[in-house]
């Protein structure tokens, strides 16, 4: 049986994604097809190059473990000049091709043609207005326009066109997985907490009103289709910038793994 994983937006709420991994892995099944969009893009092509489950957790665990040595990473990432805070300029964009190269593990390789399983990244075509499937080429051009955020990851010039984060067309890619006979979506999109009070900061709100349009795209592709086997990690209690707070993610997220293996279990029975 063909097995097609996708692997959604949410920020470091992406991270329950490990668990889902680790769960297939204990199950020796290795999808036949991988589709990511923005974090879902990063940790799926890791997975796709062969990387466990078990591995990138400890990659990701050590990785935020440091907070300077992260903090001076993304220094080294990012575009501009404090000056152009005054200009049409942002001093806090990050170049995603740096930090993609500064955070991935060393085992990712350059190129599509050079994972272990296929792999596509979903990104969106800025001027066309669409959805850009890549599969072919560099990878770290394909997953950077994909994780390119507005006002956080600079967009991606490539193939004649300008890509910003796929997120903003397809936050839960699980309708790009064809030919294979069974669907898995994880979809971590989330959004800001129904009991805060008061009024959100600028970036929250930023940050929350993407998130309300990513969760209503998802649920009008759900209404048309569905994926044969769909998870929904508890990951609201935490902020798409809450890298930091990776080891709280996995462990908040950590049932999901039996969850993911009995939806399996059924889905798999029910085409016998």
């Amino acid at each position: 049986m063909k097995i097609g994983l996708a692997l959604g937006a949410g920020g470091a709420r992406g991270f329950a994604h490990i668990v889902a991994l680790e769960a297939l892995d204990e199950l020796g099944l290795k999808p036949t097809l991988v589709t990511g969009t923005s974090m879902g893009a990063i940790i799926g092509a890791c997975y796709a190059a062969g990387i466990s489950g078990r591995e990138i957790r400890r990659h990701v665990l050590d990785l935020f473990r440091d907070r300077a040595k992260v903090m001076t990473a993304l220094l080294q990432a990012r575009v501009g000049k404090l000056s152009d805070l005054f200009s049409r300029g942002n001093p806090a964009l990050l170049d995603g091709e740096k930090v993609l190269d500064l955070f991935w593990p060393e085992q990712v390789p350059d190129r599509f043609d050079e994972l272990v399983l296929p792999f596509r990244a979903i990104a969106t075509d800025f001027y066309q207005r669409q959805m850009r499937v890549f599969s072919e080429g560099a990878l770290v051009t394909g997953v950077a326009a994909s994780m390119a955020i507005p006002g956080l990851v600079r967009p991606v010039s490539a193939t004649g066109s300008v890509y910003i984060d796929g997120a903003v067309v397809n936050p839960l890619p699980f309708d790009c997985l064809d030919g294979v006979d069974l669907r898995i979506g994880i979809e971590v999109t989330g959004g800001p907490r129904a009991d805060t009070i008061g009024s959100p900061e600028p970036f929250e709100a930023l940050f929350g009103s993407s998130q309300i349009m990513m969760g209503a795209i998802v649920r009008e592709k759900l209404k048309s289709a569905q994926p044969d086997v769909l998870i929904f990690p508890p990951i609201d209690d935490f902020a798409v910038l809450d890298f930091f707070r990776v080891k709280e993610i996995l462990d908040s997220s950590s049932g999901i793994g039996e969850e993911l293996k009995r939806g399996i279990d059924k889905a798999l029975s029910a085409s016998r």
